[in-house]
């Protein structure tokens, strides 16, 4: 009764949860132009009719087998990693399959099937031993060797110490079965069907013989007659659904070690205690599926599927919305978008994890998700999305199949709507976000330009207002020497020859460059030197330097103009913030 209860309370959960976790995929608002979830729903519902109707249903058949089944873009980056998820997920899907499903899958298709018989017993512990094996591995991994940037948070504890509590409790329930008098006697009486103690003696011993049952009474050595009698009795009654325990190498290797101390485990109840505490490991497992890293077993392979067959020129945006929202759920945190995300290395001198891919889409999702975030580690995720060099590594190395280059401008945009002001959109780490201008309401695609260079002109008038008096400190005249490296020092060689501003293309673009830029690179040159760096750092010439380096080339005296206007950028911005959060802008 217990046991049913318990099953179907996990059942209705997990149909809960799944039925929940669907609706967030058709709801979260993942974009500044958001579908609405019935607008999505249909859009999904047409997109996968047209594709199964249509060529791209083998493009579906190559993905499925290659990529979820081989898992091949696994196997060519990283075999022990291939292999680890081989071992947990094709082992644990058959030991689902096979055993605990067994009377809705196996009992149907093999009439004679008992999960005390061969080859069903020898198979379930092989996938047993296979789950546990890949177990080790992903502990060694994340534990031992340490992949290079792999974190690993509350969700893999919980992921790693789940299965180890079904698999171990598993085979120690087994072995302790195989020994146990109670189980034996239940069995007798159930199905031999053998009442009197000295009708059973021959049964018991030919058990505790060749079957490692553990007798309180019954104790070898025994008699040939006395074991044949037993046999006999066996072949009437339990050989038709036992085989010999041995084939169990998992379980019997734990019931001859215990052996010496069985009848007291049996007396204590150990065989009933392990039974509860595997069902229900089952159970809550089951349970928690949709809200836990195990999710990924259905979100994955459909996140893979979806992805061989959309693209953004020709999938409809509700469509690709919707994908993003599911693709939240389909990440496994393997961690090898991080291995090889071109900025991680960025994360070594910041410490913001939210560079980091794997760990920045898991602060995406809480966002997307509106849970409450303070502004710091908002501002956290946005530099660390907008530091994405969009190299597509990570998109391209993602099992998950995720597309993750996408994500992050998608994401990237959405995260500008708050109203925070995000300083590297000022410098050319902004050269992907203008090739994809076009999927930008215009709009919507200068405010984060105009809400960073707000926030600085209300430090430096010069950039707001050109016919505005400006407020001058005293000349600064440590600024040469602590505020700027050693390369953006040189500015003090500058002699005003004024080539730096006769070959800069920004200059050329306008009549009255002064007018737009206000200080052209030679006259910054001088604020520089002045020690008046309010003038400096108010140009907007800083904002819409291209880094060329023509100016910087061209110099007879070598300045190294261009380093200079990236450090003054930075000063810009550190002028405006006063948090700890990193969002100075570097050459990179």
């Amino acid at each position: 009764m217990f046991y049913s209860i318990s099953l179907y309370s996990a059942l209705a959960i997990f149909s809960i949860g799944l039925l929940y976790k669907i609706s967030t995929w058709l709801s979260l608002k993942m974009s500044v132009e958001s579908k609405s979830a019935s607008t999505r729903f249909s859009a999904a519902l047409k997109g996968i009719i047209s594709t199964m109707f249509s060529g791209r249903i083998l493009t579906l058949l190559k993905a499925f087998f290659l990529d979820v089944i081989v898992q091949k873009k696994l196997l060519t980056e990283d075999f022990f990693r291939w292999l680890t998820h081989v071992l947990i997920y094709w082992a644990f899907m058959l030991l689902l399959l096979m055993h605990a499903l067994d009377t809705l899958i196996t009992s149907n298709i093999f009439p004679d099937y008992a999960p005390t018989l061969n080859p069903f017993m020898f198979l379930r512990d092989l996938f047993g031993l296979l789950v546990i094996v890949g177990i080790c591995m992903a502990i060694y991994r994340r534990f031992i060797r340490k992949a290079p940037r792999l974190t690993t948070n509350g969700m893999d504890h919980y992921a790693i110490i789940l299965l180890a509590i079904i698999m171990l409790s598993g085979v120690l329930l087994e072995g302790a079965k195989i020994g146990s008098y109670s189980v034996y006697t239940d069995m007798v009486e159930e199905y031999a069907g053998i009442d009197d103690e000295e009708e059973m003696r021959p049964l018991t011993a030919f058990w505790v013989k060749y079957y490692g049952v553990v007798s309180p009474d019954v104790k070898g050595p025994f008699e040939d007659e006395l074991l044949a009698e037993g046999k006999e009795l066996h072949e009437m009654s339990c050989a038709g659904c036992h085989s010999r325990p041995q084939w169990a190498f998992m379980g019997n290797s734990v019931a001859a070690s215990v052996r010496g101390i069985a009848l007291g485990l049996n007396n204590a109840g150990i065989h009933t205690l392990l039974w509860y505490i595997h069902f229900l490991a089952c159970f809550i497992g089951l349970a928690y599926l949709p809200f836990s890293k195990f999710f990924h077993i259905f979100t994955s392979p459909v996140s893979i599927l979806a992805n061989s067959v959309m693209n953004r020129e020709d999938s409809e945006r509700a469509n690709i919305e919707t994908r993003q929202a599911l693709e939240l759920d389909a990440c496994t945190h393997c961690g090898q978008c991080t291995s090889r995300c071109s900025a991680g290395a960025v994360f070594e001198s910041t410490h913001n994890i939210n560079v980091l891919p794997s760990e920045k889409l898991q602060s995406l999702k809480k966002i997307v998700s509106e849970k409450e975030t303070d502004k710091q580690d908002f501002m956290l995720v946005l530099d660390g999305v907008y530091l994405c060099t969009n190299c597509r590594r990570c998109t391209d190395i993602c099992p998950a199949g995720i597309n993750l280059e996408d994500l992050w401008f998608t994401m990237r945009e959405e995260m500008f709507q708050k109203d925070y002001p995000e300083f590297s959109v000022l410098s050319p780490l902004s050269f992907y976000r203008g090739l994809m201008r076009e999927n930008i309401p215009e709009d919507e695609y200068k405010k984060p330009l105009n809400a960073a260079r707000q926030a600085i002109a209300d430090q430096c008038s010069l950039i707001q207002d050109q016919g505005k008096t400006i407020s001058l400190s005293a000349p600064d005249q440590e600024f040469k020497l602590e505020s700027l490296s050693d390369q953006a020092a040189t500015f003090h060689q500058c002699f005003g020859c004024q080539t730096c501003t006769n070959v800069c293309p920004v200059v050329a673009n306008y009549e009255n460059p002064k007018e737009v830029l206000g200080l052209l690179p030679h006259q910054i040159m001088y604020s520089l030197g002045l020690g008046i760096k309010e003038l400096a750092l108010g140009s907007n010439m800083l904002w819409d330097c291209t880094t060329c380096y023509q100016c910087q080339e061209q110099c007879p005296q070598g300045v190294k103009v261009t380093e200079v206007l990236f450090e003054l950028k930075n000063l810009a911005v550190q002028n405006v913030t006063n948090t700890n959060i990193v969002t100075s802008v570097k050459p990179v």
